[in-house]
């Protein structure tokens, strides 16, 4: 028997963005205006955009995640990348969900943003 709550070997934990999509550019555009207030790197070159996907129809499901859980903007920070996508022309709908698997690591950020903080 298997256990089912396990990814299969090989599965990626994050899921690929949908890059190939006209609007995919536009959208990391506008996730490159949402900054953490704690932090001087906006939230994509952080590496906290997991996913965006964009079907045919042009609706944006964007999975994201935080430094940490227990990130005092925690509850606003999906809004604001929604306000920063949903303007963007042809976007239909966009939808932003928190996901915490798998854990946001130093390692997923960009070397911009290593640079910026001191990292590099």
């Amino acid at each position: 028997m298997t256990d089912q709550t396990q990814p299969l070997e090989g599965t990626p934990l994050i899921a690929p963005s949908t890059t190939d999509h006209p609007l995919y550019e536009s959208v990391v555009e506008a996730c490159r205006t949402v900054y953490d207030p704690e932090i001087p790197v906006n939230i994509y070159e952080l590496g906290l955009i997991y996913t965006i996907d964009i079907n045919e129809s042009n609706e944006v499901d964007i999975k994201m995640s935080l430094t940490a859980p227990g990130c005092p903007v925690a509850g606003e920070m999906p809004g604001w990348v929604a306000d920063a996508v949903e303007p963007i022309p042809g976007v239909k709908q966009v939808d932003v969900a928190l996901v915490w698997e798998p854990p946001w690591g130093m390692d997923m950020m960009s070397d911009e943003a290593r640079l910026e903080l001191g990292f590099m």
